[in-house]
């Protein structure tokens, strides 16, 4: 049966039409470009991919958020108005390459890095919005980061990265291997998921400092609502020879209720430029019985 989903507004006004004496009349039109006017709150697209990922939650997914809805693209002889993940990434791959071109000595890993950890989830000071029927406020399991900030990625201060030999252990790891979990935890990505907090978990983290030599920088914590987090040490201290600092991220449940993710952020903090911000996704978990419906 051919069917058109409307949002709860629109809900509320055909409701509406139907109590009143008049014949209902609906017109559909294509997207239009809203030129200047107000800002907008960015919203994630009800086709775009959602975490946590069901083969390794560990790894808290997607990573970052960019444009894909209604892109102006180019087709043969012409040009299309198209949306999904074949849009975004063009976008993300342009900036990567960019960053690529800007610091020729960066790794992947940390190109991805200072995507996600400039990315921003307020942008115009406004929350993001996830489209679908409810809408709701997204989470970093609609949004990874944030959207990406290009400008800000070109600096981001600090790096999360990755030695490929490290990709080797995830990829060769048997899942039932119960040293495993601490291979996937500690993977140095610039995010943190734990899908399975039964008892105070620490994970550990590597930063290096891609900016000034001499730099001080203060960890900021957003704690998920109902799970405490501690950082040592809590201030890194970075001088010409000592680019590379490790700190450990310890949860523990302050209250033993379980339930779906809950959400929160690491962010290193140079008073200045600097927010080096990571999402963190935690599910608190009281009974291995217990199951999500």
């Amino acid at each position: 049966m051919p069917c058109i989903f409307v949002d709860f507004d629109a809900v509320g006004q055909i409701n509406s039409s139907g109590d009143e004496n008049t014949t209902p009349l609906v017109k559909i039109a294509p997207a239009r470009t809203w030129v200047g006017g107000e800002v907008l709150a960015p919203k994630i697209s009800t086709f775009s991919s959602r975490g946590p990922s069901p083969l390794l939650p560990q790894f808290l997914k997607p990573d970052v958020a960019a444009p894909g809805s209604n892109i102006l693209a180019a087709v043969k002889d012409s040009y299309k108005f198209q949306s999904g993940t074949s849009m975004a990434c063009p976008h993300v791959s342009g900036v990567a390459a960019l960053l690529k071109a800007l610091h020729p000595d960066w790794s992947p890993a940390i190109i991805k890095s200072a995507l996600v950890t400039t990315a921003s989830n307020d942008r115009y000071g406004l929350p993001i919005l996830a489209n679908g029927l409810p809408q709701k406020i997204a989470d970093p399991l609609d949004y990874g980061g944030g959207f990406i900030d290009p400008n800000k990625a070109t600096d981001p201060g600090l790096a999360y990265d990755v030695d490929p030999k490290d990709y080797d252990l995830v990829v060769n790891c048997e899942s039932a291997n119960s040293s495993c979990e601490s291979i996937f935890q500690n993977l140095n990505l610039p995010s943190i998921a734990i899908p399975n907090l039964t008892m105070p978990t620490t994970v550990l983290r590597t930063v290096t400092n891609v900016g000034q030599a001499n730099a001080v920088y203060k960890a900021v914590v957003q704690c998920p609502p109902g799970v405490q987090i501690s950082v040592e040490p809590s201030v890194l201290q970075f001088k010409q020879g000592k680019k590379k600092q490790s700190f450990k991220v310890t949860f523990s449940m302050i209250h033993k209720v379980q339930g779906s993710y809950l959400f929160g952020s690491l962010a290193w903090c140079d008073g200045a430029a600097h927010y080096v911000r990571i999402p963190i996704a935690i599910r608190p978990v009281v009974s291995e019985n217990y199951a999500d419906l």
